[in-house]
């Protein structure tokens, strides 16, 4: 009797096991079939910097739903991650035609377009972009005209447009580091430190915004300023231009030191 038990326990046990596998298997299944889940996986990989298995995802997603334009949207990030300027600007475009209301992708094809050097088509796309009321993150398009016009070198258009950037969002760093960077071409060293400061202040470790402050300081004339930076961010600077330009810097200080100034 016991040993009758135990062998309809094991037979439900093996029953068990076989329903619990089919379950798996006809679930496996259906996430091959699901585009979303495929879109899902892709986005796991582009985020872990994984561009060719995102590619391989996302391409399985369109396989599935060749209108799913958020993976085409993806792609174009994707193909733009690994400096494949073409296959990106294929991929917004056909991301627009399907859904010409989706700004991300109009914005980011203006960003590949400004990378190519088409800055007229790069302006039209992000002035499409600040254009329509209904998209919410106005900074990005906002900023990236500001990069634009100081390209061009047109310092009080890229002034405006940075600061359009900045009331749409106060805490977008980058609008402050480039407003730094636009009035530092304009001389306006006063001005440009406070926004320098604004920029380290939302990412205190970021050694660009701090040696860029430094350098504005010692533009200024205010050495000791620049100096006090300059010594706490040297240890921290990998890029041979930039260490160089701080030792000048701080080389020069030193002497203004020793001469009382």
């Amino acid at each position: 009797m016991e040993m009758k038990k135990t062998m309809i326990g094991v037979i439900g046990l093996c029953l068990s096991l076989v329903a619990c596998a089919s379950s798996q298997k006809k679930l496996q299944m259906a996430k091959e079939k699901d585009p979303q889940y495929q879109y899902s996986m892709g986005t796991v990989y582009l985020n872990n910097n994984n561009l060719d298995e995102a590619i391989r995802f996302f391409n399985k997603t369109l396989s599935l739903d060749p209108r799913h334009y958020q993976s085409l949207n993806a792609l174009g990030l994707t193909y733009s991650m690994k400096g494949d300027l073409r296959e990106a600007e294929k991929s917004f475009l056909k991301c627009l035609e399907i859904s010409p209301a989706f700004m991300e992708a109009r914005n980011n094809l203006g960003m590949i377009y400004q990378e190519m050097g088409f800055l007229d088509k790069a302006e039209e796309e992000f002035k499409k972009v600040t254009a329509d009321p209904n998209y919410a993150n106005k900074e990005l398009p906002y900023y990236n005209l500001a990069r634009l016009y100081t390209i061009r070198q047109n310092w009080e258009t890229a002034l405006f447009y940075v600061d359009k950037a900045i009331q749409a969002n106060a805490r977008y760093h980058l609008g402050h580091g480039l407003r730094g960077y636009i009035l530092d071409n304009q001389d306006k060293f006063p001005e440009a430190i406070e926004s320098y400061k604004q920029a380290v202040k939302l990412l205190p470790g970021d050694v660009n915004y701090r040696f860029s402050l430094a350098a504005a300081y010692f533009k200024n004339g205010d050495f000791r300023q620049a100096g006090e930076i300059l010594g706490d961010v040297l240890p921290l600077i990998t890029d041979p231009e930039m260490r160089e330009k701080a030792n000048s810097y701080l080389k020069t200080i030193k002497e203004k030191e020793k001469q009382g100034v």
